[in-house]
């Protein structure tokens, strides 16, 4: 890769300067100790702190603090991609480039040449399939990152399953189910109790998604309602419900 050290970094500043300055940092004579020898694993953490700071940003409708913490997500984004680029196995560029293929191809309603390409192919997911090669439940199950959170991996599981027929499909179905694995969470003895909580848990899940909500994110909100309350009710003396 070409020596960048004689460059030197001034505003205005473009993602391609982003890009030279993560270079520098991590040239392997003259960068930083700690930048040049990080890899993916390193801080693959850092990834979903910033993510999540992001969200924070998003959450608070700040518009400075979400600013700065999506330039700390741009910054993880440049840096895996420096990696890789160091690796010879792709470029920021060919991010870039790959996610505007992928935006073109999802949109034929709004671009003409992916129009006739997926001509009487309808939907979001439909298109997704096409474009990853999915042809079967295996494909579409396998495809859920088991990295995500727990409420959102099941959400996701249950809908793919739903997409070909399987799983609780009805809502009145699914709060009947609901309302039966609540009680055999409170009947279920010490060492049944976990498996049992498990059942409950997934059983809210799709309970949430048949009625149109996010379960992951009204988890979210309803454990920052509760730390609020309980601030506010310490102040008060009281007991939170």
């Amino acid at each position: 890769m070409e020596r960048v050290l004689d460059w030197t970094p001034q505003p205005p500043y473009t993602a391609e300067q982003l890009l030279q300055v993560i270079r520098i940092l991590r040239d392997p004579e003259n960068g930083c100790p700690w930048d040049k020898v990080q890899t993916h694993a390193s801080i693959r953490k850092n990834f979903l702190e910033e993510t999540c700071e992001a969200l924070e940003a998003i959450d608070a409708d700040d518009a400075v603090l979400l600013r700065e913490e999506l330039g700390d997500v741009l910054m993880q984004v440049v840096f895996h991609a420096a990696i890789e680029e160091e690796r010879g196995r792709f470029t920021f560029e060919d991010v870039c480039g790959n996610v505007c293929e992928k935006l073109v191809f999802r949109h034929p309603n709004i671009f003409a040449s992916s129009a006739a390409e997926n001509a009487g192919i309808n939907g979001w997911d439909a298109l997704k399939n096409k474009e990853k090669g999915r042809t079967t439940l295996a494909d579409e199950l396998a495809t859920v990152p088991a990295t995500l959170p727990a409420l959102m991996r099941a959400q996701k599981l249950q809908k793919r399953a739903a997409g070909h027929g399987l799983g609780q499909q009805d809502a009145a179905a699914a709060q009947h189910r609901l309302e039966a694995a609540v009680q055999d969470f409170a009947t279920a003895d010490a060492a049944a109790k976990q498996e049992a909580a498990g059942r409950l848990l997934f059983a809210a899940v799709n309970a949430a998604r048949l009625a149109g909500v996010d379960a992951e994110e009204a988890l979210t909100f309803a454990s920052k309602r509760f730390a609020q309350q309980c601030l506010e009710q310490e102040q008060r003396g009281t007991q939170v419900e």
